[in-house]
């Protein structure tokens, strides 16, 4: 895993250990300082490989959860610990000794970290060993009444004691749920409430309300009667053309017309670009004035304090109820 283990961490760790401890009495008596810590730095360099293979080792019993870089910090002291008191006329090996004294200090660690008394932990270790006897035999995952079989218990017996191991954990909201590396997922992710809009995304969805509503009013008498007798007051393409005196080819250009000048006029709100040189042309000068009267047409407080569930339907409508018969 990148970035769980670096000796630039344990030599960090050893260094800031050795600062911070003074030098022990062995059974061979006192050393020179400076041969002393010499042979001590050596013997800690040569067996850093030592603390990563012990992590590895430890780390596939605890759960997911568990930081690997505080597993191998805490493996990091245990190995200058047993640098400092190893004792070499007692024909121990270095890394026999130190091994253990690593194990010893990776599982202090945990067990320092861990709030949840023993007993649920030992409770924790039946359950697995359970459900994974019970796998062997069935060839599947147990459901909840197996489980409770086998453990001697009521289904109401189990669950409560299933709670309890539940809410023994603690986890990070940035603790990534997924091993797979091309799906970066948080509980921040996974426990969102879909149903519940972000602030940010309010305040977004208010401005871009504000500004389509603007844009409407803003534009051409004709393309503004077909935006809103179309897309607001369901008029259809032969209402809207009876009512206007046009064909409904014409309706339907009418209305492309209006959408390309909505598009143009709100995406230009959110556009830090300034024009090069000043529109040339009629058409050119028609739409810089409109999406500039769309910038001036409220103020950014006004835009930001509505909100609308929906868009804004005329109280009187803008063309006649009647009926167009074919």
């Amino acid at each position: 895993m990148p970035g769980f283990f670096s000796e630039k961490l344990l030599k960090f760790s050893t260094r800031s250990d050795e600062n911070s401890s003074c030098t022990e009495d062995d059974s061979k008596g006192k050393m020179s300082m400076t041969e002393n810590q010499t042979e001590l730095n050596a013997r800690i360099e040569a067996n850093l490989p030592l603390v990563k293979h012990v992590v590895f080792q430890v780390a596939v019993h605890f759960p997911r959860h568990v930081d690997r870089e505080d597993l191998a910090r805490a493996g990091a002291l245990g190995l200058v610990e047993a640098a400092r008191r190893y004792d070499d006329s007692r024909g121990v090996p270095f890394e026999r000794f130190a091994a253990q004294r690593i194990r010893g200090a990776i599982l202090d660690s945990v067990r320092a970290a861990d709030w949840a008394p023993r007993s649920v932990r030992l409770l924790a270790r039946r359950l697995e060993s359970t459900e994974q006897h019970l796998a062997t035999q069935l060839g599947r995952v147990p459901n909840v009444d197996e489980m409770a079989e086998e453990l001697g218990v009521t289904r109401q017996e189990l669950s409560k004691l299933q709670d309890r191991l539940f809410r023994s954990v603690v986890l990070a909201l940035d603790h990534e749920t997924s091993d797979d590396s091309d799906e970066d997922l948080t509980l921040v992710d996974i426990l969102k409430d879909r149903s519940v809009v972000e602030p940010l995304e309010e305040l977004e969805t208010r401005e871009l309300h504000a500004y389509l509503r603007d844009a409407v009013g803003l534009l051409p008498e004709r393309q503004r009667f077909v935006i809103v007798g179309y897309f607001l007051e369901g008029r259809t393409s032969q209402e809207l053309a009876r009512f206007l005196g046009v064909t409904e080819s014409r309706i339907s250009q009418l209305r492309s017309e209006a959408l390309r000048n909505l598009k143009l006029g709100i995406e230009a709100q959110y556009s830090n670009d300034e024009p090069d040189e000043l529109p040339v042309g009629r058409v050119a000068k028609r739409q810089a004035a409109y999406v500039e009267g769309i910038g001036g047409a409220s103020e950014w407080k006004s835009r930001l304090t509505r909100w609308d569930t929906q868009y804004d339907v005329p109280e009187e409508p803008l063309l006649p109820v009647i009926s167009v018969r074919s």
